[in-house]
Formats: C-alpha cells, sequence, structure tokens
C-alpha cells in the first residue's frame, strides 16, 4: 500500500508553514476584488469548493483502483496460474518486478509529456493504454506474452501513477490541499483492499471460456476485470478541465481563466460570467517569458502594468521547465554540493525501504496460498505449519507442477479456495488502519522517529518470520511488517521534502522514486532465488535491507518538525 501512496505524492508539493498557515483563514474570508489581476492561488480559492471538487473526487476512485491493480495484479494469480503458464519460481518473481521495469524505462518520457502537454492529456491516454495492456494480458496463453503485456502496462501507468495526485492538488485550493491529499491517499489504501476481496470472489472459480482460438480461465477473467478502473478513469476524465496551473505556467491564461469559471460555476451554482476576476496574474516561467509578446500571453498590456498582482505561491508557482537543457539545469545541483551526498543518501534510503516493502507484499499472497494448501494436505496437524516447511512444500511443489506439465501423463493441479485470499484481506486491512494512524503519529513523534522505528519493527518482523511455528503467527507477523513499511515508506518521501529545497523537490522525488521501483525490481528477481537456497536467506535479505534503512534514516540531517526549505 505505501509503495502506491507514496509513488502518487504530487510534484509539486504545497509548501505549508506557520505564517502560511495563519495567513490562509484571512485570504479566504477577504472576498476576491474584480479590478486585480489574480494569481493562481486567489483565482483557485475564489473558484470554491463544492460539486466539482466532489465529483472530481468521484472520479479519482477509479483511477486509484487502476494504478494499484496494475501493480499488485500479478501477485495473487501465481497460485491459480502456474499450470497454464508453466511458472517457475523466477518465472513468478519476473511477473512481480516487469511492471517496475516499464515504469523506470518510461519515467524521462511522462515526465516529459506532463510538463509539455498537460496532466488531463496524460491521464486520459495513459489509463485508455493501459486498458488496452490488462486486456492483452488477460488474453495472454503463455507467461512470455503475459510479461510483455505487464512491461507495457508498467510503461503506461508510470505516467498516470505519477501525476494523479498532482493533478489533484492543482484543482484545489490551499484550504483544502492537504485534505484532499489524505482522502486520496485512504483512496489507494481501500484499493489495495478491494484486491483480495475481488480476488477471493473470482480465482476459486472453475471457470472457462473459449473465444475464438483463446481459452480464458478465471485468472484471465480476473485480470480483464482488472481493466474496467483504467477503462473507466479513461472516460471520467475528458469531463474535467485541464489543471489551470498547467496552463498558466504556458501562458495560456483564457483557457484557464475558462476553467476557472467552469469550477465556480459548478460549485456556487451562478453563471461563469460571475466569477470575479478577469485577468490572471503572467506565470510563465522566465525563460519562456523572453520569447512571447504579451499578445501571446494573452495578457492585456495596460492591465499587467498597472494592476496589483497578488503574490505568487512559489510552490505551485515552480514549475519544471520542458526540455533537455532545462533537465539538465534542474539535476546539476544534486551532482554538487551541499547536495550531492545528501541526495545518494536519499536514493539509497528510499532503494532499501522499498525493496523490503515492495518484494515482502507482493510474494505474501504465494506464501499465503502455500500454507492454505500445506495445510489441507497435512490436514492441519501441529506443528507442522513452520515457515521452513512451507517454503520447502512451496518450492518443491513449483518443482513438481513443472515436471507435471511436461509429462503427458501427469496432472498438474491446482488447490485455490476463498480461504486462499482471506489471510491476505487481513494484511491489506492492517495496511489500511496503518495509513490512518500515520497522520497523527508523525504529527506527534515526528517523521524521523517513526521512520527510523518502523523500519527497526519492520527488520524484525522480517527475520521473525524464522520462528513462525503456525499460520496465524505468520499472518500476525505480515500485518505488522507491512504496516511498519507503510508508515515508513511515506515517511522516507515527507522526510526528503523537508530536506531539499522547493527548486530540487520535484526532481528529487522523481529520482528517488526511481530508485525504489529499481529496488522492488531487483527485490522481487532475487526473493525466489534465494527460496531455493533455503528459507533463512529470503528473509534474511528483506530484514538486511530493512535495517540498513534503519540506520540510514537515524542519521539524517533531519529536524522534527523542521520548516520547509
Amino acid at each position: 500500500m505505501s509503495q502506491q501512496l507514496a509513488e502518487n505524492l504530487p510534484k509539486q508539493l504545497p509548501r505549508i508553514d506557520a505564517k502560511e498557515q495563519s495567513e490562509e483563514e484571512e485570504e479566504a474570508t477577504v472576498p476576491p476584488t474584480p479590478g486585480i489581476v489574480a494569481d493562481f492561488e486567489t483565482a483557485i480559492d475564489a473558484a470554491g469548493f463544492g460539486m466539482f471538487n466532489i465529483l472530481l473526487l468521484v472520479a479519482a476512485v477509479p483511477a486509484a483502483m487502476g494504478t494499484v491493480y496494475e501493480t499488485s495484479t500479478m501477485s495473487y494469480i501465481l497460485p491459480s496460474a502456474e499450470c497454464d503458464l508453466k511458472l517457475s519460481l523466477l518465472d513468478k518473481g519476473i511477473l512481480n518486478a516487469i511492471t517496475y521495469a516499464g515504469m523506470i524505462s518510461s519515467a524521462v518520457f511522462w515526465g516529459y509529456f506532463a510538463d509539455t502537454k498537460g496532466r488531463r492529456k496524460l491521464l486520459i491516454y495513459g489509463y485508455a493504454v493501459d486498458t488496452i495492456c490488462v486486456l492483452g494480458g488477460a488474453f495472454s496463453q503463455s507467461v512470455v506474452q503475459l510479461m510483455i503485456f505487464k512491461y507495457f502496462g508498467g510503461f503506461c501507468m508510470s505516467g498516470p501513477f505519477a501525476v494523479l495526485m498532482t493533478y489533484l492538488t492543482e484543482l484545489h485550493g490551499r484550504q483544502h490541499r492537504q485534505r484532499i491529499m489524505m482522502i486520496v491517499g485512504i483512496m489507494f489504501s481501500i484499493a489495495t483492499l478491494t484486491l483480495p476481496g475481488l480476488a477471493m470472489l473470482m480465482l476459486p472459480q472453475d471457470w472457462e471460456l473459449n473465444i475464438w482460438n483463446f481459452k480464458m480461465t478465471a485468472w484471465q477473467m480476473f485480470v480483464a476485470v482488472t481493466a474496467l478502473p483504467s477503462l473507466l478513469s479513461s472516460m471520467l476524465f475528458p469531463l474535467f478541465p485541464e489543471s489551470p496551473k498547467f496552463l498558466m505556467s504556458r501562458g495560456r491564461n483564457q483557457e484557464a481563466l475558462a476553467a476557472f469559471q467552469f469550477m465556480y460555476a459548478l460549485n456556487t451554482r451562478k453563471p461563469k460570467d460571475s466569477y470575479p476576476f478577469k485577468v490572471l496574474a503572467n506565470e510563465v516561467p522566465e525563460q519562456v517569458t523572453k520569447h512571447k509578446s504579451h499578445a501571446e500571453l494573452k495578457l492585456p498590456i495596460e492591465s499587467s502594468a498597472t494592476a496589483t498582482v497578488p503574490p505568487v505561491d512559489p510552490e505551485l508557482a515552480t514549475m519544471p521547465k520542458s526540455g533537455l537543457s532545462a533537465g539538465l539545469s534542474q539535476l546539476r545541483p544534486l551532482f554538487t554540493k551541499p547536495y550531492l551526498g545528501l541526495s545518494l543518501w536519499v536514493y539509497l534510503l528510499n532503494f532499501c525501504v522499498l525493496l523490503g516493502q515492495n518484494t515482502m507484499r507482493l510474494w505474501l499472497p504465494q506464501l499465503f496460498a502455500s500454507i492454505n494448501e500445506f495445510e489441507h494436505q497435512v490436514g492441519g496437524q501441529s506443528g507442522e505449519t513452520s515457515i521452513c516447511r512451507i517454503l520447502e512444500f512451496s518450492v518443491n511443489r513449483t518443482q513438481s507442477q513443472l515436471v507435471a506439465v511436461k509429462d503427458p501423463n501427469a496432472e498438474c493441479t491446482v488447490n485455490v479456495t476463498a480461504a486462499t485470499y482471506t489471510n491476505n484481506l487481513i494484511v491489506a486491512a492492517a495496511g489500511l488502519v496503518a495509513y490512518m494512524l500515520a497522520g497523527f503519529l508523525v504529527n506527534l513523534v515526528g517523521v524521523k522517529r517513526i521512520m527510523t522505528v518502523g523500519l527497526l519493527c519492520a527488520a524484525c518482523c522480517s527475520i521473525g518470520m524464522y520462528w513462525s511455528s503456525s499460520a496465524a503467527s505468520t499472518v500476525a507477523i505480515a500485518s505488522l511488517f507491512v504496516t511498519m513499511g507503510s508508515i515508513s515508506a511515506t515517511s522516507v518521501i515527507s522526510a526528503s521534502v523537508s530536506l531539499f529545497p522547493t527548486s530540487l523537490r520535484t526532481m528529487i522525488v522523481s529520482l528517488e522514486m526511481m530508485f525504489g521501483r529499481l529496488g522492488s525490481l531487483l527485490g522481487n528477481i532475487f526473493f525466489p532465488a534465494l527460496m531455493g537456497l533455503g528459507c533463512v536467506p529470503p528473509f534474511f535479505m528483506i530484514s538486511f535491507f530493512m535495517l540498513a534503512g534503519c540506520v540510514m534514516a537515524a542519521f539524517l540531517p533531519l529536524k522534527n518538525k523542521a520548516a520547509l526549505k
């Protein structure tokens, strides 16, 4: 869960300090004056909060579900699909990891697209193409075909994954922005909870459907159903306007004004013409302004020269410049003092945290399926469900299934019941509770302390799996691991935002998430390889990286509740 939340943190994080918080309430009570040029914050506050915002949040629900389903679906179908696809342990690891490979390879492309073509277009095209990729995966008849579609699914989802929170943030005023971030985080948590519920309903069924030359079983129908949120998102986002912040940063102020008027009319039930502002401030970065006249910026020369322009919020006004030279200029400070060492420290920290968190999270469905099948075969004998016995059973069973697939006289069977996914539902619910408590705990004890303690607890839980002697204790330890890892992964992003100035914040979050995805990819490939060596190595690997993250978090130069730079 944390990985989905962390990856969807907005590219432009709102700046909050004590002075600004005290001024927000005053700004909300002062009615806007029609005669002045409005900056973005003034204009978005005048649009109000109401029906438009509620409809936008409703549209964000399937979008959040689509992003969660893209990265997590494979972990649930592995027990059901191993006979149909002839899956080895390494194949299972690659299927879990390949989505992250697609995300890493497309990060630069989607970043350029978002900054030049807009957030709305990216969301529409990204979810539409992802729908095609998910349906292609559903019709796959071999593991290679499924891997290809999952790779391109990750490639397509990387853009909407990162831009969704930015888009929602830019369509809300400062008064509601933090609450919206919390609400969307809860949406991602609930989406994580719905996936095992859907798996519980569909995967145990003995369904088989023949469409032309394609055979579809229950797991393929399950994959096809997970395309619905992306399809719905691609149909809903065309009904909403482009981000007015993006439009103003590109000099398209008339379009931005039309967007504000549309929001105002829906929220207040008043005519668009009654929107209190007629002219918007010039928020085009200086490098663009040099090459544009007042006419091109759609700003009257007289108004821009004489009107009083309110100060622009520095956090939302800072937009990444498009083009190779602009990207290099953003990267340069991160590779020189004083930020070189600190940025590398943050990248490595996120690499360790997401390697441990996402490896354990994505292998839990397979682990719980093995526990369920093992207990079914041995009849629930006491003392027989230690984690080492379970892993040994899982490895041997996978090998025997591969032999059965190759031998025409042998039968390859899978035993998947609704109880197989009950434990996943419990772990997902624990993660949801963790997110609900995260905001309170961070404010109470501070980001650095909660991150350090959370990673230490997660490391202890991982190595503690070795001594787990029953299914109940395994579920309890896994739930605690996911809970602590969830809070810690979210805290890493919060900490990195506090460590760097506004101008570098977007690039830092993007790069550290790229390293985190690389960790997720490598962890899911190494885990099955280490399973073949015994029960200690895979959990020791996760514990080692979580402990390394704990040590790095403890030495971060971060003060609790420090003001943003």
